[in-house]
């Protein structure tokens, strides 16, 4: 492969770290603004127990994990090669 291919690797592994990061602090803040949504309700039942599960909530914190776990073994990778290279 050629030198810049490395570069670019790199580059796109860091682009996903930094979505990963953004979008898991994204979903921490939706999570919160949810359960303190639901503290106003008189039936706290869903509050207490988290039930019934919403997958909603946790999507996007998820979604930001796997983003960073992508990110971060594309810019090692692409490190190494840029490096080696």
């Amino acid at each position: 492969m050629p030198y810049s291919d490395y570069f670019v690797m790199t580059c796109i592994g860091g682009f996903f770290v930094i979505l990963g990061i953004i979008l898991i602090f994204q979903g921490k803040g939706e999570e919160r603004r949810y359960y303190d949504s639901l503290t106003g309700r008189p039936d706290a039942r869903e509050f207490m127990e988290h039930w019934p599960e919403r997958p909603r909530v946790g999507a996007v914190k998820i979604g930001g994990w796997i983003a960073l776990a992508i990110g971060l073994v594309m810019a090692i990778v692409g490190g190494v090669f840029w490096l080696r290279g």
